[in-house]
């Protein structure tokens, strides 16, 4: 059951998110925080979304805008390693609180609650109509980078906020997302990194059944992202955004009561 979870998750996100940009994280994350701690569902669930980048990288690179992917980039690279560290330092504090119900006990923990409203903060964002028009001007691609890259690696949650300050460089369609996923890949590869350099090893998956999660995620992955070229690309990016807010904001909850990722 836990491997057909992550498969279907991973298999369905993949396809339905290629073309906005955004959510195959959001989606995924709370299937791995089903089985893994917070900290080590976040590093899970950036191991899919760098392969899958790396596999729609293979594809689109020759379409990328590459003084943007660097000057975006680069600077979200240390940022992310940081983000990164910082969820390892939560990942290894004591519970905040404890609580029961229905004979069960649950203890929230630092990772959770921040990553937990982080997202329900980005899902009301994601439903406001303002947010979705808003753009920033081309001279805060070095910021956005750091914004990006920093909350990427802390959150897992990347896209919505890239997308923000790579809508106003005048990109067309093909070029908008070619160079997304490039970014992707860098932001991806930091905070793996710092994953790996914060994360004892007990606590990443790596082997045996949590290492098998992790394989059925990335095959998943692939063949969603595969198939969502082929039969997929008519899904509006609006349906797509309204499915992201709503698992947001319920995962956002369930990570800050303790119900998932402890």
């Amino acid at each position: 059951m836990d491997v057909t979870i992550v498969a279907v998750t991973a298999f369905l996100a993949s396809g339905l998110t290629l073309y906005s940009g955004f959510g195959l994280g959001t989606l995924l994350l709370p299937a791995f925080a089903l089985f893994f701690p917070v900290e080590a569902a976040v590093a899970a669930t950036a191991v899919v979304h760098l392969l899958n980048n790396l596999f729609k990288s293979a594809l689109l690179a020759r379409a990328a805008d590459w003084p943007t992917v660097l000057r975006f980039g680069l600077p979200a690279v240390p940022a992310a390693a940081l983000g990164g560290w910082l969820l390892g330092l939560l990942g290894r504090s004591p519970p905040l609180f404890e609580w029961e119900a229905f004979g069960r006990g649950f203890a929230p923990t630092a990772a959770g609650i921040t990553v937990g409203a982080l997202m329900i903060l980005f899902a009301l964002l994601e439903l406001q109509a303002w947010f979705q028009r808003l753009s920033a001007p081309g001279r805060l691609l070095v910021p956005g980078g750091l914004a990006t890259g920093f909350l990427g690696g802390l959150t897992g949650q990347q896209g919505a906020l890239r997308s923000i300050f790579l809508l106003k460089t005048g990109l067309d369609p093909a070029r908008f997302i070619a160079t997304g996923v490039m970014i992707a890949v860098l932001i991806d590869l930091s905070r793996l990194a710092a994953y790996a350099g914060s994360f004892s090893a007990a606590s990443l998956p790596t082997g045996g059944r949590p290492g098998l999660l992790l394989a059925a995620g990335v095959a998943a992955a692939f063949a969603g992202a595969w198939l969502g070229a082929r039969y997929m690309h008519k899904a509006t990016i609006g349906l797509v955004r309204r499915i992201v807010a709503g698992m947001m904001l319920a995962i956002g909850a369930a990570l800050c009561g303790g119900l998932i990722g402890t």
